[in-house]
Parts: C-alpha cells; structure tokens; sequence
C-alpha cells in the first residue's frame, strides 16, 4: 500500500521535474555508493573536446555534492520551484519548459568555461528560481520565518544565504544572469515597441514533447468513430 502510494505520488509529478530530480539524485546515490566518483562527472572542456567525454555536458548538471545539508536545500529548491514552473507558466508547454533547459544550460556551459565552474546545478537551480519570482512578482515570501519580501527578491536571498555560509556567489551570480536573460528575452522584450520573440521552440521539440491539439471541426471516418462500423446494422434495398 505505501509502495502504491508513492507511486502514485511520484507518478503526479511532472515529467520534466521528475526526470530532472531523479536523475539529480541517483547521480548523487551513485557517487556515495562509489560506483562513480565526482572526477567522471565535472566539466572540463578539454575532455569533452580532446577525449570526446560528452557526458560531461550533461553530468555536470545533476551532482550538488554529497549528502548532507548543501544537498538537501539545493534539492528542495530544484523540486519545489522547477514543478512550480511547469505547473504554472509552462503548463501545457512541455517542448518550452525543455527549451528553456537547454537554452539555460548552453548558456551556463559558455560562461562556466570563462569562470572555470566544474559543476553548474546550483546555477540551474537559481536560474529556475529567477525565472518563476520575476514571474510572479506578488507573491510574498518568508525566509526560514526571519524575513519577509516580495518574491523578485528571493534569488538574491538566496545569494545573500549562500554569503553567509562560506560559499561562493559566482555560482549564484551566473543563474541569476542566465535567469534574467531568458526572462528579459521571452518575457520582455517582445512586449517592447519593435520587439520580437528571439527564442522559439523548435518543432522537433514540440512533436516529442507537446500533444497535439484537437480540431473541433475534425470529422472522424467511420472506423474512428467510438463503436466504429455499424456492422450489424443493414439497409434494405429498396426500401
């Protein structure tokens, strides 16, 4: 029954979050097992190019460190605010939420070779967080119940949090640029006089991601109709 239950839970989630988040914690699980170490999965451009480790573009994105404190906030924060964005601005909009991945995670990919980061999913954390608070600019907010603001804040808290234990805002820094250029690019921009949309979906994306609206003035053959023929049914010549 409580199996059931969680599958059922975990099969509610949304698919581009669920595969995300999952993928986020069996590459961790997998490192502290040690079936793979740290050194497989950070990105190093010179292996990608030179040695053709390709997966370093993607593996870079899923280990926020070992268990512990670090990992746990980081995942709260991926699993809460990338399903918030796919329930809310993305919903129905599969092919653009998947878009909107990897167009932030090229852009992460340029710029962490420039900053020399080694693993970008904290980035890509903040860059989801920025995007849904400027998104929605009314919500109120609270802090670990020490702070309250509006949620256009809350990347910057978060920066401010990040301060405050040690660490370094670079990588706060780069998901808030990458945010705001999505943002400014999908959000604002076109709404500005000679403005136009810069980011469309290819429509690969769409075909694999996004189910195709029905026509209401489709007319179904008679096979597609629900109870197809009418085999049992005649008509009398004639008559």
């Amino acid at each position: 029954m409580a199996y059931q239950t969680f599958q059922q839970e975990y099969l509610q989630i949304p698919v581009v979050t669920r595969a995300y988040t999952t993928a986020c914690v069996l590459t961790t699980a997998a490192v502290q097992l040690e079936l793979i170490t740290p050194f497989q999965l950070y990105f190093n451009p010179d292996l990608i190019l030179k040695n053709y480790q390709v997966w370093r573009l993607i593996t870079n994105f899923l280990f926020f460190g070992p268990v512990g404190f670090n990992f746990l906030f980081n995942m709260i924060f991926l699993y809460r605010y990338c399903r918030m964005l796919e329930e809310g601005s993305f919903r129905g909009r599969t092919a653009d939420f998947v878009f909107m991945f990897l167009f932030g995670g090229l852009l992460m990919t340029i710029f962490g070779t420039f900053v020399s980061l080694v693993f970008l999913g904290q980035a890509f954390t903040i860059m989801l967080v920025y995007v849904w608070s400027r998104r929605n600019p009314n919500v109120r907010m609270n802090f670990f119940g020490l702070l309250n603001f509006q949620a256009p804040f809350l990347p910057w808290v978060l920066m401010g949090f990040s301060l405050l234990l040690g660490n370094s805002i670079i990588v706060d820094l780069l998901g808030i640029a990458v945010g705001h250029v999505y943002f400014f690019l999908e959000d604002v921009f076109p709404n500005q006089p000679g403005g136009s949309r810069w980011l469309k979906t290819p429509s690969i994306l769409k075909m694999l991601f996004d189910t195709p609206e029905e026509d209401v003035n489709y007319n179904p053959l008679p096979e597609e109709r629900p109870g197809g023929f009418a085999w049992g049914e005649g008509r009398r010549l004639g008559g």
